[in-house]
């Protein structure tokens, strides 16, 4: 049984580190792409401060599909290029909103969020899906969050079966 330990970072590199060791334990030993995305949006949903929603979307017939997530009811379906998310998917590069509503062709799914960050879920080349994350705070999100966020990605991709 896994139990979620309070993280008592210093500053964020030290988060995304402790949050790294944390997810390299949660997913060991299982491959399932649900089981293993539903607890890693858990994971990080309950250790990241000032988030109002975190979760995954699967990449399937050309769009984006709601996969596990934490927080309020999500838009289900994206399309490449649209939004934030779709923007990361398409660029197949992270995308960081400091405010949402500045943001050209924002998808409001959660009108208490402010800003975003999106990372693309990049398999053998392959776009699999996106991690988003979403804040009340506007500006919220920095590049030391987006390393932290694409280590996090690694470590779920590199022990899930997408």
């Amino acid at each position: 049984m896994f139990e979620l330990k309070p993280v008592a970072a210093a500053g964020k590199k030290e988060l995304y580190a402790e949050l790294a060791e944390q997810a390299v334990h949660l997913l060991a030993g299982e491959r399932d792409l649900i089981a293993n995305t539903a607890n890693f949006a858990a994971l990080l949903y309950h250790s990241l401060p000032e988030i109002n929603w975190l979760g995954l979307y699967f990449y399937k017939g050309g769009e984006l599909v709601v996969g596990p997530f934490q927080g309020k009811p999500a838009c289900v379906r994206i399309a490449i290029g649209k939004g934030v998310c779709g923007m990361a998917a398409e660029r197949r590069d992270a995308v960081v909103v400091q405010d949402v509503h500045e943001f050209p062709g924002h998808i409001a799914c959660d009108s208490a969020s402010n800003s975003e960050i999106v990372i693309p879920l990049i398999q053998g080349g392959e776009l699999v899906g996106v991690l988003d994350v979403d804040s009340p705070v506007r500006g919220r999100f920095d590049e030391e969050d987006r390393h932290g966020l694409e280590k996090l990605a690694a470590i779920l991709l590199a022990q899930t079966d997408f």
